[in-house]
């Protein structure tokens, strides 16, 4: 039976671990559509994703049931028109503008960059754009570029602060959003200064420097995956002596691995079900001490399916796996 589970994030709901957008239709617009709820699945199992697309997807419901109440032709003072008079069954809107500029939403502008730019990037890319953009939203509303200020710019700062973000997550959303909006403003040629530009912050703050594991460390947990030798410790001892994340070494086919060589080694390319996190991360990693000796008992147990670690891949087959990740 399928679990719903109760909503915890604004505009969604959660079914078996993934977001759905949900947004019921305004009574006064429900001539306009043919069923009283817009539901539409986020992709997501991620709580502050589905948040910043949800909010983002009802910004732009929000600007486009407006545009729908604008061109209603039941205008206000209809009983006082002459008789005979019939006024215009729709109203043709100018393109948005500001002071006679021409401009466009922020949704909009979002939509164009992920669109455009963002064709063929991954997951990461759009998520954070949209999360960006969700966070611009609730700082400072959703409006026309042209009518964000430096004072919007400041807040969203102070925003990103206060919500206990280090230094380096305030720069990559501010980075996230000044792009998002520099591609718009190139885009359309609009005579527009972003806002988000050259604000200062201190980009050390809450930073702690990542020390590496002592050595002594990496050696007693080695052999206790010799001792314990079970699927397990097969993964903790591959990444022990290659260096690679976690989510890499998961992720992995048993064709990755190759022993016959004279240098055995893991060809690392990215996978459907497991993407790389940049492009430069496609390598192939030599097996050297317990990662050689972890490869070694994987590949001698046989495990079942094609993946080497098939616990932390949710199908059988790499196929299913391409078409669950495709839904």
């Amino acid at each position: 039976m399928t679990k719903l589970l109760t909503k915890k994030v604004l505009f969604t709901f959660n079914r078996d671990g993934y977001y759905y957008f949900s947004r019921r239709i305004p009574a006064d617009l429900i001539q306009h559509y043919s069923y009283p709820r817009i539901v539409k699945g986020l992709r997501t199992r991620s709580a502050q994703t589905a948040k910043a697309r949800a909010l983002v997807a009802a910004a732009k419901l929000d600007e486009y049931w407006s545009h729908l109440r604008l061109i209603d032709p039941e205008l206000y003072g209809m009983k006082l028109l002459r008789q005979g008079f019939r006024p215009v069954s729709r109203i043709s809107l100018p393109e948005s503008s500001i002071a006679g500029k021409p401009t466009i939403t922020l949704s909009e502008a979002l939509e164009t960059y992920l669109l455009r730019k963002g064709a063929n990037k991954g997951k990461t890319f759009h998520a954070a754009a949209e999360r960006a953009c969700g966070y611009l939203i609730k700082a400072c509303g959703a409006k026309d570029l042209a009518e964000y200020t430096r004072k919007d710019g400041l807040n969203y700062r102070d925003y990103l602060i206060a919500k206990g973000m280090v230094g380096s997550s305030v720069s990559r959303v501010i980075c996230a959003i000044r792009s998002v909006i520099n591609f718009s403003i190139s885009e359309y040629a609009l005579d527009l200064k972003n806002p988000f530009s050259g604000m200062y912050h201190d980009k050390h703050i809450g930073v702690s420097r990542r020390m590496p594991i002592p050595v002594d460390n990496i050696i007693a947990v080695q052999k206790q995956c010799l001792s314990m030798d079970d699927e397990l410790r097969w993964l903790i001892a591959l990444v022990s002596d290659t260096g690679m994340r976690l989510a890499e070494v998961a992720g992995l086919l048993k064709s990755d691995i190759s022993l016959e060589n004279d240098t055995p080694f893991i060809r690392l390319v990215a996978h459907p079900w497991r993407p790389l996190k940049t492009s430069g991360s496609q390598r192939d990693v030599p097996l050297v001490g317990r990662s050689l000796w972890a490869a070694q008992r994987l590949l001698q147990a046989d495990v079942e399916g094609e993946f080497a670690f098939p616990r932390y891949n949710r199908t059988s087959t790499p196929s299913e796996a391409l078409k669950a990740y495709l839904l």
